[in-house]
């Protein structure tokens, strides 16, 4: 499924995480690239799910910069200490803002791997950030470190 993601942000994503052409185009190409239909229609539901998680974000309560995150124990089985590190410098460096952060988690719990490596948390991260206007020079900086890994990361 992530490489799925990958493939629909570099090709088909423009100025936002709503795809550009329509759906059966979508399903028709990725099946002659040679990925399954059940694949396609979880990373087509992953990127909706990423939609309504940023809707129900901002539109919520909203966290205060100075918040402390605490991982639940799913999350940490999931999620390693260097991810969860890691999300913590990009709030220091103010890429993640708190709601921003929340947005990214659930979304990498959603994911389909037991544990979420630091390859695939720079990846959401740069999609979650992608559908976010206010976030341009977070997402420039974002795309710097995600680029420079991205061949250990595609293929």
């Amino acid at each position: 499924m992530f490489e799925i993601l990958m493939y629909l942000f570099e090709n088909y994503m423009e100025n936002s995480v709503a795809l550009c052409v329509d759906e059966d185009t979508i399903v028709s190409e990725l099946e002659q690239v040679g990925f399954s239909r059940g694949e396609i229609g979880r990373a087509l539901d992953w990127l909706d799910g990423l939609n309504r998680a940023q809707e129900t974000a901002y539109t919520g309560p909203q966290a205060t910069p100075h918040s402390m995150r605490s991982y639940t124990n799913e999350e940490c089985e999931r999620i390693s200490v260097e991810g969860k590190g890691f999300l913590l410098y990009l709030e220091q460096l103010c890429i993640l803002d708190p709601t921003t952060r929340e947005v990214v988690i659930d979304r990498l719990m959603a994911l389909d791997h037991r544990e979420v490596d630091l390859g695939r948390i720079k990846w959401v991260v740069l999609i979650a950030l992608f559908n976010q206007p206010d976030k341009k020079a977070a997402l420039s900086l974002l795309q710097d470190m995600v680029l420079s890994d991205s061949i250990d990361v595609l293929h």
